[in-house]
């Protein structure tokens, strides 16, 4: 049953972005979730997956008359329509992983397409704690607002099981916290955008 989360008949876009490039993913599997928790549980929110694996490393000599590679331009197009934004990212090194920091570097590059989105973290694995530390520091430069409760930190290696081997999520809990961030997104977003 959907849950009314505003009276608005605004429909918040999200652009849903993984860290990580591994197919099975468990971060991968956070984004389908949260897919399919916004068609079936939340009104007025639509999730999309926006693919990062394309994106040549960032380099200002592929920047040419003010245009971008085609794929880079697609990403950022992508960005630029969405009100808000949401990153599932496992750690790398005490930071965000390369993959994310190249795509949040294009979208920065002038004009800054991340500017003014609301934003949540999410990661599949203990040690991603860190990396949105560093995501939401970065997000102060790039004008995100990271909504700050709940927080959601998972660590699916511990049992029970969390996901199945092609990395849906199965562990009904987690969906239902899953569930409360994307509810917390929402209406966020609708106050910050004047919406509510």
């Amino acid at each position: 049953m959907a849950v009314p989360v505003a009276e608005s008949p605004v429909t918040i876009k999200v652009a849903a972005i993984c860290g990580s490039l591994r197919k099975a993913s468990y971060n991968r599997g956070l984004i389908r979730a949260a897919i399919e928790i916004s068609k079936e549980e939340i009104d007025g929110m639509e999730v999309e997956y926006i693919e990062i694996s394309s994106l040549p490393m960032i380099n200002p000599d592929l920047e040419v008359d003010g245009t971008y590679p085609p794929e880079v331009e697609d990403f950022r197009r992508k960005i630029l329509r969405a009100d808000s934004c949401i990153f599932a990212s496992p750690d790398y090194n005490y930071s965000i992983t390369p993959p994310l920091k190249n795509a949040l570097d294009w979208g920065s590059r002038p004009p800054n397409v991340w500017s003014g989105k609301t934003a949540a973290a999410l990661s599949a694995v203990g040690g991603g704690r860190r990396a949105q530390y560093h995501l939401r520091q970065i997000g102060v430069f790039l004008d995100l607002h990271f909504i700050n409760k709940p927080e959601f930190y998972l660590n699916a290696h511990h049992p029970p099981g969390k996901f199945n081997d092609d990395g849906d999520l199965v562990d009904s809990e987690t969906r239902d916290k899953l569930k409360e961030v994307l509810v917390s997104l929402h209406t966020f977003t609708l106050r910050l955008h004047g919406s509510c």
